[in-house]
C-alpha cells in the first residue's frame, strides 16, 4: 500500500471514529449503528491478521474505558472481529458491495453476541431480545451505512489507487 492511499485510509478512519462520538449519541435507541466496527472492519481488510486484530483491541480497549462496567467486553470483541477483518481481505477488496453489507452485518452482529454474552449481565428475555432482535436490527442499519460510506467515499477506504 502506498504512503498516500495509508493516509486516505487513516483520514477515513478518524471521519469514522468522529462519526461514532459524535453522530452516533444522536442516532441512539435499541439498534444502534456502529461507526466504530465499521471503521476497524475497513482498516482491518489492508491489514495481516495479526495487525488487525491488535487494532480491533486497541480501540476497543480505548473505548472500554469510557464504559467500566463492561471493560474487556468491547476489547474482545474488537479483537476478535478485527482479526476475521484481516482474513476477509479478498471479499473486500473485490469491491461487490453485497458482500461487503454481508461482511458488515455478521461483524456487527458478531461484536454484539460477544459483548452481550462476555459484558454486563443480561438475563432471560432481554438476553433474548438483545440477541435476536436489536442486534440483527443494529447489523443491518450498520451494513447499510458501512455500504453508503463505501460509494460516497471509496477513495478513503480503498487501499491501492482510490
Amino acid at each position: 500500500m502506498s504512503v498516500a492511499a495509508g493516509l486516505r485510509l487513516f483520514v477515513g478512519f478518524l471521519l469514522l471514529l468522529v462519526a461514532h462520538f459524535t453522530l452516533r449519541p444522536l442516532l441512539g435507541g435499541p439498534a444502534p449503528i456502529d461507526f466504530l466496527l465499521i471503521a476497524v472492519l475497513f482498516v482491518s481488510v489492508h491489514l495481516r491478521p495479526g495487525a488487525a486484530a491488535l487494532l480491533g483491541f486497541a480501540v476497543g480497549t480505548l473505548t472500554d474505558a469510557v464504559a467500566p462496567e463492561s471493560f474487556g467486553a468491547g476489547a474482545l470483541a474488537l479483537t476478535l472481529v478485527g482479526y476475521a477483518g484481516g482474513w476477509l481481505r479478498a471479499v473486500f477488496l473485490a469491491d461487490q458491495l453485497p458482500l461487503t453489507a454481508l461482511v458488515v452485518f455478521g461483524g456487527k452482529w458478531l461484536f454484539d453476541a460477544i459483548y452481550v454474552l462476555v459484558g454486563p449481565a443480561k438475563r432471560g428475555v432481554s438476553l433474548v431480545l438483545q440477541l435476536l432482535l436489536w442486534s440483527p436490527l443494529a447489523a443491518a442499519l450498520t451494513a447499510l451505512v458501512a455500504v453508503v460510506m463505501l460509494v460516497l467515499f471509496r477513495p478513503l477506504f480503498r487501499g491501492e489507487n482510490g
